[in-house]
């Protein structure tokens, strides 16, 4: 089978946001009005949302969707799919010319919001990541963030904009050791009613 892989890194994410509310289309639409997509290609069907660019503004669009949502207390999950390497498409390589600015770290980085969360990495075509994964679990440990073992996954509690720095780390690092394909799948909750028992 003729190998499809491009030369492009354009990273990607493919995800849905579930705010647990009869007025979740509201709570989406107010979200998307907050959030800065301008640096990356966005398309959304009756499924999933997915953006795609420069790792960066992926990871800073998913991260804002996400806490534009939880800071108005409502229940919301969050679960998607990053990937990058190969299969390579050509969808959104234009928006790999944008900057390193993140469009809205400006207007999230105060936004403190816990949340629990779960990640599984998958590198694929070769690299030596496994110390790359575990260095990188332990500088999420050093930002504050609770990381524990679970069943197909590694579990993670603490800030948002903590997990999602660790999961950007750990996600780069893992391509630069030598990955061709890594995805990443990730679940996150906030303002669940559990979290506020524990929290009492």
């Amino acid at each position: 089978m003729e190998n499809q892989c491009g030369n492009s890194r354009i990273a990607g994410c493919s995800f849905s946001v579930h705010p647990m509310s009869d007025q979740f289309v509201s709570y989406i639409k107010g979200s998307l009005q907050e959030v800065d997509t301008s640096n990356v290609w966005m398309k959304t069907d009756d499924v999933t949302t997915t953006v795609r660019g420069r790792m960066e503004h992926v990871f800073d669009v998913t991260k804002a969707i996400l806490l534009h949502i939880a800071k108005t207390d409502v229940h919301v999950a969050f679960q998607g799919t990053f990937s990058i390497g190969c299969p390579g498409d050509s969808s959104g390589d234009v928006y790999m010319e944008e900057t390193t600015e993140r469009l809205n770290e400006k207007d999230t980085s105060d936004i403190q919001q816990y949340s629990a969360a779960k990640f599984s990495l998958y590198p694929m075509g070769g690299g030596d990541y496994m110390d790359t994964i575990y260095s990188q679990i332990e500088a999420m440990k050093e930002k504050g963030v609770t990381v524990s073992p679970a069943h197909y996954s590694t579990r993670l509690e603490g800030d948002t904009n903590a997990i999602f720095t660790g999961l950007e780390d750990v996600f780069r690092e893992t391509e630069n050791s030598g990955s061709s394909h890594t995805v990443m799948t990730v679940t996150i909750s906030a303002n669940s009613p559990t979290h506020k028992e524990k929290q009492s």
